[in-house]
């Protein structure tokens, strides 16, 4: 699909989606406890489609009222997991699917068979684990044992996620040793919300956590949060656009995609927070410097938004930007570009040189949702029409977005 999106002023009131992040984790433990469990509000994104899609072959169906979905009594596992495009469905139920002895062959679209597995495939091969291939598609055999694994904290943190998943399923105690500094903590944080929130006791010690075994998922109908990463979007939006208010966001939230605000603030705009709500105003912006080790999916937003910024942003420890639905680092840069923003890139990093509006253009959409919906919001800014290849993408998160941006004031088309 295509969208063409037309220069305009965005301004208004709009909920935050329903949080990806936070939907996976209620999902899995709402499944894997024992009587009646959901979860709400959960999107009709691909993503969660995926999740559920895999739990039910898991023998764990489902069924959605509205924004809810149930889950119901157990059934046979079938033999195939279609993860989609969903690194968080992969990564959190590999584990899961060999703690609870299921076999079967795991499969993935687009990217996702290109994205890393290691260290995780060879902890689980030495706990138990087989699989017959290193790549997707791959067959899974061999139940995961109790024990001690070690891994760094500067890979992707859904690695220790769905250790925490499954761990707590097998016989006898187990560890997790976090060999380097953590980089997305928050999103280890919200695993361990939501497992404590399904009954599950995780013990945190000096070297990462302590797991005991033979735990039971309680049955319970949990939450899921506005999306902080969704909401972005529309915060910058209202830096560079119009007065925007985003409903529906914990201030207290576990999701580091939340640093969205002291960003914004750092590069000058005017951000006021009432109660769950964010309001932008447009003031004037400067560049800064911003480490994207712990937020790479607000990246290509805070990149339109640096455009417009006097000076230059620097954007560093970027490197896994690279491993993303696209190489987002280098389509982020191609997306200015084409736009006739003014950014260098580097093997792990960018810097963008701001203080001149975009002008417009054709843009690669890649194939990755968060290039098209930043490159809609820049769209917005631009002085002539912007047409975006791959629209269709934003189902992966962000289903209504465009339906959102509209709603703002966009003026867009999608065929």
């Amino acid at each position: 699909m295509t969208a063409v999106i037309r220069p305009s002023t965005l301004k208004g009131t709009i909920p935050a989606p329903p949080s990806k992040s936070a939907a996976h984790r209620a999902l899995i433990c709402a499944a894997l406890s024992k009587g009646p469990a959901g979860a709400a509000p959960i999107s009709e994104s691909n993503d969660m489609l995926a999740t559920c899609a895999v739990l039910e072959a898991f023998g764990f169906p489902s069924s959605r009222k509205g924004q809810s979905i149930a889950f119901g009594p157990n059934r046979p596992t079938q033999p195939v997991f279609p993860c989609r495009e969903s690194g968080s469905t992969l990564r959190f139920l590999l584990p899961v699917a060999a703690a609870l002895g299921i076999e079967g062959e795991f499969t993935g679209e687009g990217r996702l068979p290109d994205r890393p597995l290691e260290p995780l495939l060879s902890l689980m091969k030495s706990h138990g684990s087989s699989f017959s291939a290193d790549r997707l598609p791959f067959h899974l055999s061999g139940k995961l044992t109790s024990g001690l694994f070690e891994l760094p904290g500067n890979i992707s943190s859904q690695f220790i996620s769905g250790l925490l998943f499954a761990l707590p399923l097998l016989e006898g105690t187990s560890e997790i040793h976090i060999t380097s500094p953590l980089q997305s903590a928050g999103y280890v944080e919200l695993t361990t919300q939501a497992l404590t929130q399904a009954g599950i006791k995780i013990e945190k010690i000096p070297e990462g956590f302590r797991i005991p075994g033979s735990q039971q998922y309680q049955p319970i109908l949990l939450s899921v949060e506005g999306d902080w990463s969704g909401g972005a979007f529309w915060i910058c939006a209202g830096a560079l656009s119009g007065k925007i208010a985003v409903i529906g966001l914990n201030l207290a939230s576990a999701q580091g995609d939340k640093a969205i605000i002291s960003i914004l603030q750092e590069m000058g705009a005017s951000v006021s927070i009432k109660k769950d709500t964010v309001i932008v105003t447009p003031s004037p912006l400067h560049g800064c410097r911003i480490d994207a080790g712990p937020i790479p999916d607000l990246i290509p937003i805070l990149a339109v938004t640096a455009a417009y910024a006097q000076g230059d942003t620097e954007f560093y420890n970027a490197a896994r930007l690279r491993l993303k639905e696209s190489d987002r680092l280098s389509v982020t840069a191609e997306m200015l570009r084409a736009l006739g923003g003014n950014v260098e890139e580097f093997e792990d990093k960018l810097i963008v040189h701001g203080g001149s509006p975009l002008h417009g253009g054709t843009v690669n959409g890649a194939n990755d949702h968060r290039i098209v919906m930043s490159a809609a919001v820049a769209a917005c800014c631009c002085k002539e029409p912007v047409t975006i290849s791959d629209a269709q993408s934003v189902s992966k998160s962000y289903p209504d977005f465009f339906e959102a941006l509209k709603k703002l004031g966009g003026d867009c088309d999608v065929f």
